[in-house]
């Protein structure tokens, strides 16, 4: 089987869809899927479904949601697999499980991928660590599960894909800097500090970018209008690593050349 939560919800077998119309057999199917081979609680299901307002038909509901997703299995032909739908979606001791024989999450290859850029941006190898987070970023089909509903528990793992794409997407523009692709990347830099005017990581590549690119008044620019960002919304000046990236582009610090590394404490 096949899944994908990087953006609509996805779930394939032999080529045929086996995500269901309505809106809490989704929500079950999304979080089995992202929990694969491990038991998830029938507490855990009913909370997600209908958060603290529980009803009392809430068990017999959620066997029948089963049953939807497991005819759903049917129809897509599991059974030439030598499998039954219940040996996929079993049913264990206090929950359900989904056990495909062949599975595939781009949630799970996505992480995957950043692990590897992350060990080669700490191992010095900017050109392998970019390669690995575009691809890994590429796997993003729109935000996570979003034609699912989400509850207590698949609102966490959606928090938590999002905080891992966007540390992927901090790396790997750290990589494509440290590639002296400053130019190229002043565009996207610039998109995403719009839409993120107080998110610092991005201001200071933004930064670092245009300073390269031979713009160092752009760059004290983006950093003023950070700092009005700032104390606008939080009443907060720029973190102290901001403050020196400034000093560092007003005194036409050496550091920050195309020929030198990034400095750590300016990208991380």
């Amino acid at each position: 089987m096949e899944f994908g939560v990087l953006g609509p919800l996805e779930a394939r077998m032999h080529d045929t869809s086996v995500v269901p119309t309505a809106g809490k057999p989704r929500q079950i199917l999304a979080l089995l899927a992202i929990r694969a081979g491990r038991v998830v609680q029938v507490e855990t299901l009913m909370a997600e479904l209908w958060g603290n307002a529980i009803p009392r038909s809430a068990a017999t509901t959620l066997q029948t949601y089963i049953l939807q997703l497991r005819r759903k299995l049917t129809e897509a032909g599991v059974e030439r697999t030598g499998r039954t739908a219940k040996d996929v979606l079993a049913t264990c001791y206090g929950g359900y499980r989904l056990a495909p024989e062949h599975f595939t999450l781009d949630l799970l290859e996505f992480q995957q991928l950043v692990r590897r850029g992350d060990r080669a941006l700490a191992d010095n190898d900017p050109g392998s660590a970019s390669a690995h987070l575009s691809r890994a970023l590429q796997l993003w089909r729109g935000p996570a599960l979003t034609d699912v509903p989400v509850g207590e528990f698949l609102g966490t793992e959606v928090i938590g894909m999002q905080e891992e794409r966007a540390w992927a997407l901090e790396m790997r523009l750290d990589a494509d800097l440290s590639l002296g692709r400053h130019a190229e990347i002043i565009g996207e830099l610039r998109m995403l500090v719009s839409q993120q005017p107080i998110h610092e990581t991005f201001a200071a590549q933004l930064m670092t970018a245009l300073y390269r690119a031979g713009h160092p008044w752009r760059a004290l620019d983006a950093f003023q209008a950070l700092r009005h960002a700032l104390i606008k919304e939080l009443g907060v000046e720029p973190s102290p690593r901001l403050q020196r990236l400034h000093q560092s582009i007003l005194a036409n610090d050496t550091d920050l050349h195309l020929s030198a590394p990034i400095p750590h404490a300016l990208s991380a």
